[in-house]
């Protein structure tokens, strides 16, 4: 009898270990992501996303220079602390918080552009899709880029 009483929290904690199992094998943007050029459709960039503390950021690890382009160019038409800063090692998203499949309140930077925008990702299913969309004001006015993940 003495073992039958301790069967059922046995079989919670059991659950639960599992439940926690299954959370953590869920897919992460966290992670190494190819970016396409849109006009090109040629791969831009090399992106690493990384969890801090419940917050995603993402750095800039390598870039695909069209011939005759700088290989290692500078924040230039960037403000504050971007400007001049070399693309190559920048964090230029940062802020993301995680829902489910979904990532909000991030801001993204073009260092094309030296804009920031507001920014939202969302990771498909399988985990090897992230839609990143930059957006001035609400997202119904900004751009998708569908980033896939490298191995």
């Amino acid at each position: 009898m003495r073992n039958q009483r301790f069967t059922a929290p046995a079989v919670l904690i059991a659950l639960c270990l599992f439940a926690r199992a299954a959370a953590a094998a869920e897919p992460t943007a966290a992670g190494v992501w190819k970016t396409i050029n849109e006009k090109t459709n040629k791969p831009d960039s090399i992106v690493r996303i990384v969890e801090t503390n419940g917050e995603f950021s993402g750095t800039i690890e390598k870039i695909f220079p069209e011939p005759g382009e700088d290989p290692a160019p500078k924040c230039d038409k960037c403000e504050g602390k971007f400007k001049n800063q070399p693309i190559i090692g920048m964090t230029f998203m940062w802020g993301f918080k995680r829902d489910g499949a979904k990532y909000s309140g991030g801001e993204i930077l073009d260092p094309d552009e030296g804009q920031i925008y507001h920014c939202r990702m969302e990771l498909s299913a399988d985990g090897g899709k992230l839609d990143v969309r930059g957006y001035v004001g609400i997202p119904l006015f900004g751009r998708t880029q569908t980033w896939t993940r490298e191995p």
